[in-house]
């Protein structure tokens, strides 16, 4: 079980690490698509929700604060998606429906993130092996 938990939480977080280094990769189209949508300062909020993205998906992939790392992704995910992806607002058939996908997709990460970010004795497995414990010191007795 621990190796599946481990799988989980590497694609799980490398998914946002990916994203949020994407986000630095593309920082000018995405300034522009956020400006578009009435964020404002939209290249200091491409770079924040990037750094979230990052540190995010890092500190879940290695297992290094992880209720940090997953709050960061709770944030990013349940403040972005309202704004970004309001498919209420859409009223072209095909732009409505693209970004309702996106929306429901975030939605279903933001509810992915919450174990993360509340369960910290599973998500506080590194990623590498903890040291060997110690064997316990026998309690046979002495015969002096």
């Amino acid at each position: 079980m621990k190796a599946v938990f481990l799988i989980g939480r590497i694609v799980f977080g490398g998914f946002f690490l990916y994203n949020g280094i994407n986000h630095f990769k593309q920082q000018g189209s995405l300034a522009q698509y956020a400006g578009a949508k009435n964020v404002p300062n939209p290249e200091l909020a491409v770079i924040a929700s990037g750094a979230a993205l990052a540190i995010g998906g890092a500190s879940i992939m290695l297992g290094l604060k992880p209720k940090i790392g997953a709050a960061a992704i709770v944030a990013f995910l349940g403040s972005v998606s309202p704004i970004m992806h309001a498919f209420w607002q859409e009223e072209e058939p095909g732009e409505r429906m693209n970004e309702m996908i996106h929306f429901s997709k975030n939605m279903a990460l933001l509810g992915a993130a919450y174990p993360s970010a509340s369960n910290s004795r599973r998500s506080a497995a590194r990623v590498l092996p903890s040291p060997p414990a110690r064997a316990p010191r026998p309690t046979v007795p002495c015969s002096y």
